[in-house]
């Protein structure tokens, strides 16, 4: 009973040694958690801010298939880019100078080219005679800007039936 008694009253301070290490541990575990999700969060917005881009450089492709200038009769040299987004009315080909960007919002924009590579006999299941018709094949090549100058740039190729 004598063992008993005394451990009770010894106040050596293990308690507080213990307490400590734990309110020491339990400081570390949450300043990593706070660090993580800062870092989290910078991804995130960075994730957004590329797809912004990338959705900017994909409007490029609706651009391109509402001018049809891009496309038609004043595009037919091999390897010569026409540059968009080109508003003159009537079309005039732009092949020397880029153009400036085409904004959609005030952090998005796009701009790129419109190259002409050649004609080919039309796809199997167009539903145009081989012997009749040619494919004519066209490269867009567009880059989006999104914001904190996020980039996005793809490139799509395209026919058009013609004779």
């Amino acid at each position: 009973m004598k063992t008993f008694i005394r451990c009770i009253n010894n106040e050596e301070g293990n308690v507080l040694v213990v307490s400590l290490f734990v309110l020491i541990l339990l400081t570390i575990i949450g300043i990593a958690a706070t660090d993580n999700t800062s870092v989290e969060l910078k991804i995130s917005a960075n994730d957004k801010f590329h797809k912004l881009a990338f959705y900017a450089a994909e409007a490029a492709r609706s651009y391109v298939a509402g001018t049809t200038g891009l496309y038609g009769p004043n595009n037919i040299v091999v390897g010569v880019d026409h540059y968009f987004p080109n508003n003159t009315d009537p079309y005039v080909a732009n092949t020397t100078d880029p153009s400036p960007e085409y904004t959609l919002a005030p952090d998005e924009s796009f701009k790129g080219t419109v190259t002409y590579s050649g004609d080919s006999p039309p796809p199997r299941g167009s539903g145009y005679a081989v012997g009749q018709f040619r494919a004519h094949n066209y490269d867009i090549a567009s880059t989006g800007t999104g914001p904190r100058n996020a980039e996005s740039q793809i490139q799509a190729g395209f026919y058009r039936i013609g004779f």
